[in-house]
């Protein structure tokens, strides 16, 4: 993700375009699949399986909280930390006290969003003598990343580190980074890792998640496990017309059709599908297997759940009654940028990932300074306290080669322990800012990247490891704080599935099972297909697989356990 704004998303995401948002909000948010066979050996990866287990534990990371920076508001409910202070940047401290790099070379090839700078560019050369190591970028179109890793992943030419994002990691890529990839658990797991400080303070849910092949193959990004989908507003035209933030299901249709009129060019809303998930509680479906839970004994999947029926048909309503933005009902929202036009009051409700809450504000700031964007409370549909499932505490991994020497290993993870600086430290600032004076200036406590830092610090280090889940806004604190504490009141309302922070590959054969489903239900709630063509699909489904697919998942829970709540 770019460091300054989210790429253009739908306005009812995707699972792709939700964890591609999360995963640039990871360096905005500044300012920034699982194959223990049954909990023993190494596995092809056709035949699936997890990363949990008694035996995973012995190959995670000893934890040790950092006491470098401490944070202005403390994590809490699963929530990120957050920062709410001016920069101050005489007061910025060292995380990393020596290069721990040995001067080798290092090549990593990884997504990359906008137009990669020249190699020789001033951020990547102060990166690399902070760091010690020279690093090589490949950086690959993001958007088109899926060919490209397949490409490079048949091959025998692989870089020293492959980034892959989770939504990469269907078809074959699972038993790719298998075979490919190098073991890291001599260098990391219990107390190998406190070499390496800022990696020692990765939470251990996001190391659990980057257990493959029952092996720790995987440099995480660490993420919240409170829902990152927020139903943004326009607050300033909220309290101009006093219209009341809604409690329930039907306030918010009630509310829809106090906004709508149309002859205005005012709409309530984009795609509310994602909201309605939330509200009805339906399993989070945003990354497998979180969407399969056991319930009373039994394991079901979440398109078998009257829940899910229901926020189907709650969405449909609010589009049967034209409360939705045409833009919306016609799909143009996947292909455009829905800022604009909430921007200029068109709709006034959208459901996209919580870095938008502080993208939007710093977008309209100069031109239009009554904006103000704030996120709803997530409501239950009953008007009682929602159900809401934890997301995976972590989307994305850098790789190392297996190839690579103990050297470049070594290497690879002074690049790391730098990435994985906490905020309010020198090495944080230039990872995702750069070079003070020459990609970002300071003034009044508030970093601004220059146009140089706009194109040469973006999508780079970043990708390789993060800090602990961190909202850091010194342009707009009181959006740190609103984002944070928002976490923080859902995190309450939080349950973990039974498969939370699980790494988990399906057996090949049910690989494409589910496919159809996300284009099913957008047919649905524009009123292309009817609740009942969600019916007989399920019931396809189970036909089809999903029957032996449960019976699969329920051997893994039998065999390891469910995960923590």
């Amino acid at each position: 993700m770019t460091p300054n704004t989210a790429p253009s998303a739908p306005s009812a995401p995707s699972r792709r375009s939700f964890l591609a948002s999360t995963a640039v909000a990871a360096a905005a948010v500044a300012g920034g699949m699982p194959l223990l066979a049954a909990c023993g050996g190494s596995d092809s990866g056709s035949g699936g399986g997890t990363s949990a287990g008694k035996s995973a534990k012995k190959l995670l990371p000893a934890y040790v909280a950092t006491n470098v920076v401490t944070p202005d508001i403390a994590a809490k409910n699963g929530s990120a930390v957050g920062f709410t202070s001016k920069l101050d940047i005489a007061a910025l401290k060292t995380s990393v006290p020596k290069k721990l790099g040995k001067g080798g070379k290092v090549s990593i090839m990884s997504p990359f969003w906008g137009s990669p700078p020249k190699s020789d560019n001033a951020y990547y050369k102060a990166m690399n003598d902070l760091i010690g190591v020279d690093v090589e970028w490949q950086n690959q179109d993001g958007n088109t990343y899926d060919q490209k890793l397949g490409a490079v992943l048949a091959s025998s030419d692989i870089p020293d580190v492959v980034v892959i994002p989770g939504w990469n990691m269907g078809g074959k890529i699972p038993s790719a980074i298998i075979g490919k990839f190098a073991d890291l658990g001599p260098y990391l797991s219990g107390d190998a890792i406190k070499q390496y400080p800022n990696l020692a303070a990765i939470p251990t849910d996001a190391w659990q998640r980057s257990l493959f092949g029952g092996k720790l193959r995987g440099l995480p990004q660490p993420a919240p496990y409170v829902t990152g989908i927020v139903p943004l507003y326009r607050k300033d035209i909220f309290d101009k017309e006093g219209y009341e933030v809604p409690t329930s299901a039907d306030e918010f249709m009630a509310l829809c059709k106090e906004i709508t009129n149309a002859k205005a060019k005012r709409w309530a809303c984009l795609d509310m599908k994602w909201t309605a998930f939330q509200s009805f509680g339906v399993l989070s479906g945003s990354e497998k297997p979180l969407g399969w839970n056991l319930v009373d004994g039994k394991l079901v999947y979440r398109i078998e759940t009257q829940e899910y029926l229901e926020a189907l048909e709650w969405t449909r309503k609010l589009f049967a009654a034209g409360y939705v933005h045409p833009d919306a009902k016609l799909g143009k929202s996947a292909a455009t940028d829905p800022g604009p036009k909430f921007a200029a009051g068109e709709f006034l409700i959208y459901a996209q990932n919580i870095s938008q809450w502080w993208s939007r504000t710093a977008e309209q700031a100069t031109q239009n300074p009554d904006y103000k964007i704030w996120g709803m409370d997530i409501f239950g549909h009953d008007g009682g306290s929602p159900t809401l499932w934890a997301e995976q505490p972590a989307g994305i991994f850098a790789f190392v080669s297996k190839k690579a020497s103990e050297s470049v290993i070594r290497d690879v993870l002074a690049v790391a322990n730098v990435t994985a600086a906490p905020y309010g430290t020198k090495e944080y600032m230039l990872t995702n800012y750069g070079v003070e004076g020459t990609h970002y200036t300071v003034k009044d406590g508030v970093p601004t990247k220059t146009d140089q830092g706009n194109n040469e610090v973006i999508n780079a280090y970043v990708m390789v490891a993060s800090p602990t889940a961190t909202i850091a806004h010194p342009d707009f604190p009181e959006v740190a704080k609103a984002q944070v504490e928002w976490q923080q009141r859902m995190g309450a309302f939080t349950k973990k599935s039974s498969f939370y922070g699980m790494q988990i590959t399906e057996p090949s054969r049910y690989t494409n099972l589910s496919n159809d489903f996300e284009q099913l239900e957008d047919d649905i709630v524009r009123g292309r297909k009817k609740i009942s063509d969600m019916q007989q699909a399920v019931s396809d489904w189970k036909s089809k697989g999903g029957d032996q697919l449960r019976d699969w998942y329920k051997k893994l829970l039998d065999e390891n356990g469910p995960a923590a709540s």
